[in-house]
């Protein structure tokens, strides 16, 4: 695969955000670029000026791994921006065919029973199995009465990113609006880095751009991130304001899926909300089209 736009669009967005104070370097004047030229990130990286511009340029065929690290220390990349450089310099060896975990596509995997039975035991939070491409593929009776608004739109194909930047339903949903679809787009990124040869993938990122200036305006920017553990605040249609905390586990039997389990704080409000919701949600349970689709 030829990755050299993708390559060359990420070093160049990289290198504008180091500013010289950043990287140690003297202001000067008359500077042309909103970061560091690429002779000041060679001199960093201990490598030619000629040669740095050639990886710029989006070729990192060959690259040695003692090179891609000077670079990610010139450049101050976080462990998600490491990751990312090292995955489409795999991608532009061709390597990545034999690195990447292999993976069924979303149409033909199905959870198996047992998947079903431990999602279902988590009874006091919402539960769920995504894929990169932020495909929910299995839940628990609290994660779908949980995302109930994307449930309820066919068109959304049970997608996050789909529900993100295309239902209206979202922007409720999501009081920070812009850091769930900052996200969203950074979780993408950093999947088409890692398996550049998804099909789903590409044509996910494709009806978005299509559709969504919001969505295109972030894919442009190129940035990646590591999304395991963290807080975040919702606004659901039926119980309100919701504060939970979220961790996401990687499936040892399922490569490049992951386990999604929110949780409220004890004593808390919105510990009490998602008991409301359970409540809800069992008696929404047998009229909701979605039971059949997630466990089908």
């Amino acid at each position: 695969m030829d990755n050299r736009e993708e390559v060359r669009e990420f070093l160049t967005s990289r290198r504008a955000k180091i500013t010289p104070e950043r990287a140690g370097l003297p202001v000067g004047s008359r500077r042309r670029v909103p970061g560091l030229r690429r002779s000041e990130v060679a001199a960093l990286a201990d490598v030619s000026v000629e040669y740095y511009a050639k990886l710029e340029r989006g070729n990192l065929a060959g690259v040695s791994p003692a090179v891609l690290e000077a670079v990610a220390r010139a450049l101050q990349l976080d462990d998600a921006e490491h990751s990312h450089l090292l995955h489409l310099a795999q991608a532009a060896d061709g390597s990545d065919a034999l690195t990447r975990p292999w993976r069924r596509t979303t149409r033909q995997w199905t959870p198996h029973r047992s998947l079903q039975w431990t999602l279902d035991a988590i009874t006091t939070g919402p539960a769920f199995v995504r894929n990169a491409r932020m495909d929910l593929l299995a839940a628990n009776q609290l994660a779908r009465a949980f995302y109930c608004d994307l449930y309820a739109v066919p068109h959304n194909q049970a997608n996050l990113a789909r529900f993100n930047f295309l239902d209206p339903a979202s922007r409720r949903f999501y009081p920070d609006w812009d850091t769930f679809a900052d996200t969203a787009v950074a979780i993408l990124r950093t999947e088409a880095g890692r398996n550049p040869h998804d099909k789903d993938l590409h044509d996910l990122v494709g009806e978005l751009s299509t559709r969504s200036e919001e969505f295109r305006t972030r894919w442009g920017a190129h940035n990646v991130r590591h999304h395991g553990t963290g807080v975040k605040w919702f606004h659901h249609s039926a119980v309100g304001e919701l504060t939970l905390a979220y961790e996401g586990l990687e499936m040892a039997a399922a490569p490049g899926l992951t386990l999604t389990i929110y949780t409220a704080e004890p004593g808390s409000p919105s510990e009490e909300r998602l008991r409301l919701l359970a409540s809800w949600a069992a008696t929404q349970e047998t009229h909701s089209p979605t039971q059949q689709s997630t466990t089908s």
